[in-house]
Parts: C-alpha cells; sequence; structure tokens
C-alpha cells in the first residue's frame, strides 16, 4: 500500500478544532454524560474526493485515533490519524483499500475491514511505524468476502468481524453475508449468519455476549439480475457465547429501529453498556444503551426530525473510547467529520493492556 505524500498529508492538517455548528438538543444520561458535555469537532474532510462518510476510529496504544475516510466509486479511501495532544489530522494512507471498521491488536498493529466497490474486500493487518499492509485475510474455504465492514477483538486476541455488502459490482461468491471469526491461530470461522445485513459488533466485558447490528437497507447489489432487496431489519442482536466463543444459544433482539434507519457501528464501556451510532432521520446520534436494551443515555448529533429526501445531516457512523488520559471520551465519527465528547464512565478495550 503507498503510503501519503507529504504535501497530501499537509493540506489534511486540522488547523483549529471548532464548536459543533449544529442546533442540538443537550445530552441525556445522568452518570454517563456530564453536565454541559458538548461534541467538539476536531476534523472535517477537505480533499476533493467524492461522497461517502468518516467510519471506524480506532484508539492506538499511543493514544492517537485513527480513523476512515470513504469514497464512493474510483477515488481511493483514506486512513487517518488524529493526535490528541497536536489536536493535528494527518494521513496515514491515501490508499486503504476502501477500509472501514478499524481496530489495533494486541501487538499494536492497525487491522482494517477493506470493503467492496472497487476496495480489497479483506481483513489487513498495516504497520503503523512503517505505513505498510503486512499482511491480508480475504476468504473462507477458497470464497472470498462480500466486504467486511466492522470488527472487535475479545480478550483473547480473536478477532470478530462482520461481511455484509452495501456498495460494489463485485461477484458474490458466499451464500451468506455472516459474521465470523479470525481465531489466534489465524483460522477463519462462521459465528453466524443468523443476521440479514451484519454491520456494527461489539462484545460484552466478560466475552459472554456478541453484540450485531443488523443494518439492512436494501440497496446493496448482491444480485444484480434482480431488483434492489426491499429494507429489511434494523435491529441489535445479542447473541450469547459459550467458552469456546461461538453462539451457544438463541438470539435476543434488544433494540428494533423499525421503519427507522438503525445503528452503524458501537462500542461498550468498562460498566457494559453500548453505544449505538443510531442513523434515523427522526433522532440521529450515539443511543446508549444497557445490556437489557434499555436506554440510559443518548447525545444527538444531528437535528431532530429530518425531512426524508432531504440531504440528511449529522449521521453518526462509528465511535470509540480514547485510552489513558483519554479513557472518558467518545470519538465519534458523523457525516465527513470527526468529533469528541467527554463522559464519566472508561470505555473497554478489552484484548489490550488498556483494559
Amino acid at each position: 500500500m503507498r503510503t501519503a505524500r507529504p504535501l497530501f498529508a499537509a493540506l489534511l492538517f486540522l488547523l483549529a478544532p471548532a464548536a459543533f455548528a449544529a442546533d442540538l438538543a443537550p445530552p441525556t444520561g445522568k452518570g454517563i454524560v456530564p453536565e454541559g458535555a458538548k461534541l467538539e469537532l476536531l476534523f472535517t474532510r477537505t480533499v476533493s474526493i467524492n461522497g461517502g462518510l468518516t467510519e471506524g476510529p480506532a484508539v492506538a496504544p499511543d493514544g492517537s485515533i485513527y480513523f476512515t475516510d470513504i469514497p464512493s466509486g474510483r477515488d481511493k479511501g483514506l486512513i487517518m490519524r488524529f493526535d490528541p495532544k497536536t489536536k493535528k489530522t494527518t494521513v496515514f494512507s491515501d490508499d486503504s483499500g476502501k477500509a472501514n471498521g478499524l481496530a489495533f491488536d494486541r501487538e499494536g498493529r492497525l487491522v482494517a475491514c477493506e470493503g467492496a466497490d472497487q476496495g480489497g474486500r479483506c481483513v489487513s493487518w498495516w504497520d503503523t511505524k512503517t505505513g505498510k499492509r503486512i499482511k491480508k485475510v480475504d476468504n473462507i474455504g477458497g470464497k472470498k468476502f462480500n466486504a467486511p465492514n466492522d470488527l472487535c477483538f475479545d480478550r483473547a486476541g480473536n478477532l470478530y468481524f462482520t461481511d455484509p455488502r452495501y456498495l460494489g459490482d463485485e461477484p458474490r461468491e458466499l451464500e451468506h453475508r455472516a459474521v465470523y471469526r479470525i481465531n489466534t491461530g489465524g483460522q477463519v470461522e462462521e459465528i453466524t449468519h443468523e443476521v440479514s445485513k451484519p454491520n456494527g459488533i461489539a462484545l460484552s466485558p466478560d466475552d459472554k455476549t456478541l453484540y450485531v447490528a443488523d443494518h439492512d437497507n436494501g440497496t446493496d447489489k448482491i444480485d444484480p439480475n434482480n431488483p434492489p432487496a426491499k429494507k429489511g431489519p434494523m435491529t441489535i442482536y445479542a447473541f450469547p457465547l459459550g467458552p469456546d466463543g461461538k453462539v451457544a444459544g438463541k438470539r435476543v433482539t434488544l433494540v428494533d429501529f423499525g421503519t427507522e434507519d438503525g445503528c452503524d457501528g458501537m462500542c461498550v464501556d468498562r460498566k457494559g453498556n453500548i453505544y449505538l451510532t443510531a442513523r434515523g432521520l427522526k433522532r440521529p446520534g450515539v443511543l446508549v444503551i444497557n445490556a437489557k436494551g434499555q436506554e440510559v443515555a443518548f447525545i444527538p448529533t444531528g437535528a431532530a426530525d429530518q425531512k426524508e429526501g432531504a440531504p440528511p445531516v449529522g449521521l453518526p457512523s462509528n465511535v470509540e473510547f480514547g485510552i489513558g488520559a483519554e479513557s472518558k471520551v467518545l470519538y465519534v465519527t458523523v457525516d465527513k467529520s470527526l468529533y469528541r465528547i467527554p463522559l464519566l464512565v472508561e470505555g473497554l478495550h478489552a484484548h489490550s493492556a488498556a483494559k
């Protein structure tokens, strides 16, 4: 993979964080969101690339936040790096393979879910010191993934990831859109395909529950010979896991967004609360629920009751907690920007030394 040219990277420095300009309702959530806390704008795309959105924030061992900027079509995706110490944002890679979700493994390597639409359609590992992609896994049983989307690690270092597809004309090789695991030995295993279109993914603090966002917008090109499928489930499922890390019981629906667009990415705090990026036009924001599916906090990211057909504004895509001094700071990718907000609880990073 090519790394960013110095001049190109310089064009993307963040000059100064700005206050969140939208007229939003204040966050709610006693014990989770401090009184008066607001989203702080850290970065907004400045390069001329087509469409898409920012996605996949992931905290590095040094506390910096890596995130993706995903364009549509032929334009190449970017992996960005925000430094909390300098408040500067630079380009880590100007050819990400259309990477979406990101995470760091126990060895400090950056792991990326590369999607379709002329992307890599694989899970890849990157050396952040050299900026080089060092390996990839792109198939199960010889059949290439649809479009890896989001990922999380358990405490043992096993990698769980979702494989839907939202864009792209690439031929499909797998029967299901499923959740997979790459175990610490490198083997790929299907965990479940009892999800229509799996997107965001997270694990409970004890690794006994797998949370998956079913975000079936019905607009993919899975079968180019047939018309687009109708909109499907917009739900949050909880799957009980056994000691082997595989599904060991019936799934439970924690949230059903109904006809509204549901959750994209998610993360978990140390208390087991789940932070969902809710993309519905009626109430876009970070919806925080407990393990029973009850709302315990809400952080608006866009105006409520936006009209259908108008360009949506303030739709969140993914969330991540910082580490160290920022262990109670939540980073959120929204539209084509990166924000953060201070909270009262610490984030969970189960696979790393920061847990």
